[in-house]
């Protein structure tokens, strides 16, 4: 029942973002048939919002079902902990995992907790872009390591790139309503994790893994993000 509640939530908030956003999404590679399944991995580069479960308006339902009933995602502890907001991200998934963005023990329980039929969702980053471009401590924005580890926890199957163009039109940290009738871009990308993993570990090596996989997904967010956030705030690309 909890699954079925969660599933028609997540509906909702399809229809909402549907009725107040407009999408635009671009496929980076071929799109595989069916392009929605054996996904194990869903990689989101420039976190930008606390909005961003919007992009829900984009996704086909048997997806959200999935989510709804196999979803695994890390949320830092900071967030999950608000009183309300906190509430509503727990229900939208049965496995939202509060970390401390360390890699202690919380994040172990993260891969730990890891099954066959599992799907993650990932912000690499850690923490949200503000509008200057750095992270709240002023800091620039890199992908950390824990994307490593859920790649060798999960040893096959396929990993979704999802470069988003960036919600600060939309919600800005600091801010607490969203502005309606925006357009939310964002690019996809499928990834064949065994190949994947096979790649960054011949240009790097076993020791070498994780930082070749922290540099490409920042290489990769800055190309295709940064095309979108131009077109979206209009500013040249970086």
């Amino acid at each position: 029942m909890q699954n079925f509640i969660r599933t028609n939530v997540l509906r909702l908030l399809k229809l909402f973002s549907r009725v107040f956003y407009r999408f635009e999404f671009d496929w980076m590679n071929e799109v595989p048939a069916p392009p929605w399944e054996d996904l194990r991995i869903v990689t989101v580069m420039n976190h930008t919002s606390l909005y961003e479960w919007l992009f829900s308006g984009a996704l086909p339902d048997h997806f959200l079902q999935r989510i709804a009933t196999r979803g695994h995602v890390p949320v830092a502890d900071i967030t999950i902990s608000r009183p309300i907001y906190g509430r509503f991200l727990r229900f939208l998934a049965p496995h939202m995992i509060a970390i401390t963005r360390e890699p202690d023990h919380t994040w172990q329980a993260v891969i730990d907790r890891l099954a066959p039929d599992s799907m993650v969702i990932i912000f690499p980053e850690g923490r949200m872009k503000r509008a200057n471009g750095l992270d709240k401590h002023g800091r620039p924005m890199s992908a950390r390591g824990g994307i490593a580890d859920v790649l060798e926890a999960v040893p096959s199957g396929r990993m979704l790139i999802a470069y988003s163009g960036g919600l600060h039109h939309v919600q800005a940290p600091g801010q607490i309503l969203p502005r309606p009738f925006k357009t939310i871009r964002m690019a996809l990308e499928f990834v064949d994790i065994e190949e994947y993993r096979s790649q960054m570990q011949a240009s790097a090596g076993e020791e070498g893994f994780r930082h070749a996989v922290r540099t490409d997904l920042d290489a990769r967010r800055d190309l295709h993000s940064g095309r979108l956030e131009a077109l979206t705030y209009g500013r040249q690309a970086s």
